[in-house]
């Protein structure tokens, strides 16, 4: 059974349109008309225990609503959802205590109190045995590093302390899904990567359900296999990272290093993308022709230090997706030459 399930799950936001100046107040007064705003339409999804799930999409697609509704702050308009065999809106309580939250820019711990105060407060909120709260503390302070600061007020945090404080405040009562929105924001690469180490460790070991709500595909790449990708409130795509690279990211770079310096290179089957001294980057068609013919004919014709494959970028798929619309053929050169040229 699907940990996370929906099924034509839709969302519409009814506002009252109100007329301008003083008679308009009173038009509005006496005679109402909404205007109904759809954030979510038809969204069907199904995720496995222990999954871990980038959902991406550009600002006002949806996701931040499809995340509501998943947590029980939200009632769907119409459609069905499911967490953990719990219907989240109707059961918010019980939901509460099988989900974990963390959002980059708000933070659950107090800001007053020292962070550990905090962890005493949450293990009290959610009724976490002693034994198993202690248990989870040590591990979590021994794998985010927090001890030089557990007894430090939250306030006085760095961003990338207090963001290892809010991942363990929300793991500290087992939860079976955890929702990540915009975990890594404004941390520094060191932060970021500790952040990423951690989540991934937390999936494997203890199965842990995440869904990644994030602009930094970065995070994606480096810790999911699978997107689910919202635009305009509808699901555009649901599968592998690497289909969509199959699909989409049909020209690959050959970054070649020379062990001399060449007045000019040119081989067959690809296009000089840029040089900077010995090394060349040549780009080239999959389709046309595979890697290992390229770099053979490179090897034939000249003397090589080294060789590398660069994968195309997945934010540059995601953002030709969203200008072009999604399609099971993968867009034309021309389609592709207009996104790289914007």
């Amino acid at each position: 059974m699907p940990i996370i399930e929906t099924r034509d799950l839709r969302k519409v936001f009814r506002s009252l349109v109100r007329q301008p100046g003083v008679g308009g107040a009173l038009r509005t007064l006496f005679s109402r008309h909404y205007e109904d705003k759809v954030a979510v339409e038809g969204v069907t999804m199904s995720l496995e225990e222990g999954e871990l799930v980038g959902y991406i999409g550009p600002n006002g697609a949806g996701k931040s609503t499809t995340i509501k509704m998943l947590t029980g702050i939200l009632v769907p308009t119409a459609g069905t959802v499911r967490v953990a065999g719990l219907v989240p809106y109707a059961q918010r309580r019980r939901n509460a205590r099988n989900i974990g939250v963390v959002f980059g820019q708000r933070s659950q711990l107090y800001w007053d109190l020292p962070l550990i105060e905090s962890f005493e407060l949450l293990r009290a909120i959610y009724g976490i045995p002693r034994e198993r709260y202690r248990a989870n503390l040590a591990h979590f302070t021994e794998t985010l590093d927090m001890e030089p600061f557990l007894r430090t007020p939250v306030r006085q945090l760095s961003l990338g302390q207090r963001m290892r404080g809010d991942f363990a405040a929300a793991m500290l009562h087992d939860p079976k899904v955890v929702f990540l929105d915009e975990p890594t924001i404004g941390l520094d690469l060191v932060a970021k990567e500790a952040i990423r180490t951690f989540v991934a460790r937390v999936n494997q070991e203890r199965g842990t359900t995440f869904i990644l709500t994030t602009h930094d595909l970065a995070d994606v790449e480096r810790l999911c296999r699978r997107i689910v990708l919202i635009d305009h409130g509808t699901l555009v795509y649901d599968g592998e990272i690497e289909a969509l690279r199959d699909r989409y990211g049909t020209h690959r770079t050959l970054v070649v290093t020379f062990f001399d310096d060449e007045p000019e290179v040119s081989i067959e089957g690809a296009e000089i993308e840029s040089r900077e001294g010995r090394v060349v980057r040549l780009r080239f068609d999959r389709r046309q022709v595979s890697a290992e013919t390229l770099i053979r004919r490179v090897a034939d014709r000249y003397r090589v230090s080294d060789v590398s494959i660069e994968e195309p970028e997945l934010e540059s798929i995601i953002r030709r997706i969203y200008l072009e619309g999604y399609s099971e053929a993968p867009p034309s050169e021309s389609a592709q030459s207009t996104v790289r040229g914007r």
